[in-house]
């Protein structure tokens, strides 16, 4: 199994259009690199942020992954000019979907460090993920019905799961962004910070979660994103069998012997 310290290397060259280190023991910084178009996504970002999904996927040591855009802004959504160039498909073809990200499989939480723009798809890029903070003068928007195109990255349909209808229907239709005031009041972030603790503060909330049992997080996550599209019953019996799973491993023994001899619990992810 491929490590990211064995990969790593081939991704950290500050030319490439995604850049990927390990912060501390169990967290993977990844970062939208092409700030002199305002972290616009095109093909070959695709295939980075597809690579790296799986690298993050398969590396039992990651727990926890926090996302953001290099420069002054988090991104500004699909490359138009390849888009006109008719490379839409390759941009979001494929089970990943957009910017190789938005559809993916992936079972562990990504958070969005949010500056400056987040428009288009880098608004459906922080709706794929599980968290996002944001910095006191981004915003967000959903822009497409201005160019005759509709939210095709996820956001016509995880925009009305996470904030109010109407509010959806708002950003949806008129296509124009809100401040990151708005959406913290519409419930689309979860926090707003200074511009310049927006990292700090997301890395902040991973070290909590990569704190936790890894495996337990991954089964909340499953039973989280089954919440919206099934009922109490189904939940419930979903609910008994990630107990009965977490039950049969060395973690699930390790957590109450820690509680009870008052230290750190030392997780295995097994």
């Amino acid at each position: 199994m491929q490590t990211a310290e064995a990969i790593a290397p081939t991704l950290a060259n500050d030319t490439d259009e995604v850049l990927m280190e390990k912060v501390g023991d169990h967290i993977a910084l990844v970062t939208l690199n092409r700030p002199d178009v305002c972290n616009a996504v095109n093909v070959e970002m695709s295939r980075k942020m597809l690579r790296i999904v799986w690298l993050i996927e398969h590396d039992p040591e990651i727990r926890v992954a926090v996302l953001t855009g290099a420069g002054n802004s988090f991104s500004a959504g699909a490359d138009l000019t390849e888009l006109c160039e008719g490379q839409g498909r390759n941009i979001a073809d494929g089970p990943a979907g957009f910017g190789g990200f938005v559809l993916a499989a992936r079972s562990k939480p990504w958070i969005a460090a949010v500056h400056g723009h987040a428009l288009g798809g880098g608004t459906e890029m922080v709706l794929a993920c599980e968290m996002a903070v944001a910095g006191r003068n981004s915003s967000f928007g959903l822009p497409e019905v201005k160019r005759c195109l509709v939210p095709g990255a996820g956001g016509a349909f995880r925009l009305p799961r996470s904030i109010p209808r109407v509010f959806a229907n708002q950003l949806v239709l008129t296509g124009e962004p809100i401040s990151a005031q708005k959406a913290e009041q519409f419930g689309l972030i979860n926090m707003i910070v200074d511009d310049d603790k927006v990292l700090n503060e997301a890395l902040k909330l991973a070290r909590g979660i990569a704190s936790n049992a890894p495996l337990a997080v991954q089964e909340a996550m499953k039973l989280l994103r089954m919440a919206e599209d099934h009922g109490d019953d189904e939940l419930a019996r979903n609910t008994i069998r990630s107990i009965g799973r977490l039950m049969h491993t060395e973690d699930f023994r390790e957590g109450p012997r820690a509680f009870l001899e008052r230290r750190e619990a030392v997780w295995k992810g097994r």
